[in-house]
């Protein structure tokens, strides 16, 4: 996909260090963030332009790549005033990575089709030291063909990349997996207050619950010692919405 022109919109924990990968691999062409400092801040260090709008980043970019918080963000960042629907091109590709509701996704590549572009949901399984390592996982709902053109931007920041089938089914994925996840975590902070209680040293229960257990994986492995050191630093922000969505 030689000279593919990619922007970003969005620039949290996820966002900042895809745009980071894409920079340094020479796709991204600028940036957009709602919060103007972080994207003037990104622009200074990177040396990419920094939009004013979201139509804007379409009208110059390829792929548009969307990180974003929640399916309020999303809807506003796509179908907003001055949104990407308003400089949209045609044949544009709308990657949209955030973990949002299929329903909202799937109305949102309506709208993208019906402009003349195609979009994809793509959310990850993989917390920010995973797009550092580019080693995310990224679930894809979309069409053949736009699956194809995407896994070819998205692979500068991800290792394994899947289409799940079309639009919304890789959100679907991704829901089962936090359903699972969310349960895991809850389970290790369980049993490490339970070890500390029988007496237990730190030590101990880092090397059962991250080498000795059957249980163990990679979870266990970034998320007993965070919780053993009291660091509950975002890598993984959870939504509420989720648990309803999955009813």
């Amino acid at each position: 996909m030689g000279g593919v022109r990619v922007g970003v919109a969005g620039l949290g924990v996820m966002g900042w260090r895809i745009a980071k990968n894409l920079r340094d691999d020479g796709l991204l062409v600028g940036v957009y963030n709602r919060s103007v400092d972080k994207a003037l801040r990104f622009g200074r260090e990177f040396g990419v332009e920094v939009f004013k709008t979201p139509a804007d980043l379409a009208r110059s970019v390829d792929v548009v790549i969307t990180m974003l918080s929640d399916d309020d963000a999303v809807r506003s960042i796509i179908a907003g005033e001055g949104g990407v629907l308003a400089g949209l091109r045609g044949g544009s590709l709308v990657i949209d990575m955030s973990t949002i509701s299929p329903s909202t996704s799937i109305e949102l590549a309506n709208l993208v089709r019906s402009r003349g572009g195609e979009m994809v949901d793509a959310p990850v399984i993989g917390t920010s030291v995973a797009v550092e390592r580019r080693e995310l996982v990224v679930l894809v709902g979309g069409s053949e063909e736009a699956f194809n053109r995407a896994r070819d931007v998205l692979q500068h920041t991800a290792k394994t990349i899947i289409h799940i089938g079309p639009n919304g089914y890789g959100l679907y994925a991704k829901l089962i997996n936090n359903a699972l996840l969310g349960s895991y975590v809850v389970a290790l902070a369980e049993v490490i207050n339970l070890g500390r209680g029988f007496g237990l040293s730190d030590s101990v229960i880092t090397d059962v619950l991250t080498r000795l257990s059957s249980a163990r994986s990679p979870t266990s492995e970034l998320k007993v010692p965070k919780i053993l050191s009291g660091d509950f630093s975002v890598q993984f922000a959870l939504l509420k919405r989720e648990a309803h969505w999955l009813v």
